[in-house]
């Protein structure tokens, strides 16, 4: 009897800047990545700056989150014209995230995730999975159920 060697099991991350921060959330959390012109995104009175506005997209109406501002981190966009939105689907619920920056899918085995340096500001903590380290850059793993319970969020 033959032993097969067993593929290491990965997950699939959409890999994104803040500012100049790199992120991850998990690919089965997003539905898409898009850029938008700013124009799109329709402001909404009385809601905590993080809180774009809204956003039709596909005949659905989605909240636009400055996920920077959201988590607490320095805001950076090349273009103030056009936003770079990562959409997700959690349950119900369905939000466009502006981030600076879409850099593509990385696919990483669990054991890549690690627990949070201790250089990482504690106010970001509870909306980590956890950190990669890759070519030098702490990559923040976010947990994309925990940025629905962030203070700001609850507003809509």
């Amino acid at each position: 009897m033959a032993t097969q060697a067993l593929t290491p099991l990965t997950h699939s991350y959409l890999r994104f800047t803040l500012g100049t921060q790199p992120a991850l959330l998990p690919t089965r959390q997003v539905q898409e990545a898009i850029a938008t012109p700013a124009a799109r995104i329709t402001p909404m009175p009385n809601m905590p700056p993080a809180l774009l506005g809204l956003i039709n997209r596909r005949s659905r109406v989605l909240w636009v989150v400055d996920l920077a501002l959201l988590l607490g981190l320095p805001t950076a966009y090349p273009n103030s014209q056009q936003y770079n939105l990562v959409l997700m689907q959690l349950g119900t619920v369905a939000l466009g995230l502006r981030v600076s920056q879409i850099d593509g899918i990385l696919s990483l085995s669990p054991q890549h995730m690690q627990p949070a340096p201790t250089h990482v500001p504690p106010g970001l903590v509870p909306f980590l999975r956890g950190c990669v380290l890759q070519e030098g850059e702490v990559l923040l793993g976010l947990d994309g159920e925990a940025l629905l319970r962030a203070p700001a969020m609850q507003a809509i």
